[in-house]
């Protein structure tokens, strides 16, 4: 027997939250791309970041899609967890990783046309990205004879959890060393954080109607992913507004306007 809701107005509820958290999440990625295109720079944003960052939403776009297309995962997930248990994939989540992965290769094309200073992408992260792509070939090798297809992409769910928990620290370091957030769009983190704590309670929803947790680690990768959102937002936020406050904000995508000396040295 397939599962099915047991109450519509959860259902509605489900739906609704999963839309919400779609919009904060694809929203969060605007600030930043419109903070580069005012500033004409993207100094202060960290390069390192949006590599991993692609890495991260490719992988769950492959975990997504998969789960939410294809009847043969979607079989052998119930054979795993039960005909009864929902698939944990909604269609939001696909949407999300789509938009993601297309506006995270777009601002990492920004790199490439805007002032950048002496910023690059360092050694650890290429070979980070390089480890972990590799890795993911010889899984998709090893699961091919025997068709282990959802044994698989939980091996892509499980990049995605790793990415998020590594992806913040450079940028996190960098704004530590500067002393500064100013090219890092606060923007950005405050509806990154928006879409953690309701994609978090999307879930809660289901389990509630469901009467079971099987969906939290059915879907471990997902669960992770709010809760590491959430926790490196908050230190973002804390850096932003406490640590090193700027006078104006950055999203006018300029910087403090200094004074403009005349001929005989007097302050124009």
């Amino acid at each position: 027997m397939s599962s099915s809701w047991n109450s519509v107005g959860l259902e509605v509820l489900y739906q609704v939250i999963g839309w919400i958290a779609f919009a904060a999440w694809s929203f969060s990625f605007y600030p930043q791309v419109v903070l580069n295109y005012r500033r004409k720079s993207v100094v202060g944003l960290n390069f390192d970041f949006l590599v991993l960052n692609l890495t991260k939403h490719s992988s769950y776009l492959i975990y997504n899609t998969a789960l939410f297309f294809s009847p043969v995962i979607q079989t052998q997930y119930h054979e795993k967890f039960g005909d009864k248990e929902m698939i944990p994939v909604a269609a939001n989540d696909v949407a999300f990783s789509i938009h993601a992965v297309t506006l995270t290769a777009f601002t990492l094309s920004q790199v490439l046309i805007y002032e950048r200073g002496n910023q690059k992408v360092s050694k650890v992260c290429i070979s980070i990205t390089a480890v972990v792509w590799i890795a993911a070939i010889v899984c998709l090798i090893v699961a091919w004879p025997k068709s282990n297809w959802l044994w698989l992409i939980d091996v892509f769910n499980s990049i995605q959890v790793l990415m998020t928990a590594i992806k913040y620290i450079p940028q996190a370091v960098m704004n530590f060393r500067r002393k500064s957030t100013v090219g890092w769009s606060i923007g950005n983190i405050l509806l990154d954080l928006t879409g953690g704590v309701l994609n978090f309670g999307q879930m809660g929803v289901q389990s509630v109607d469901q009467h079971t947790l099987v969906n939290f680690y059915g879907n471990i990768g997902k669960t992770l992913l709010s809760l590491e959102v959430v926790f490196f937002d908050v230190i973002f936020i804390i850096q932003h507004y406490v640590l090193y406050p700027v006078k104006r904000d950055e999203n006018d995508g300029e910087y403090p306007v200094l004074p403009v000396q005349a001929k005989d040295g007097a302050a124009v």
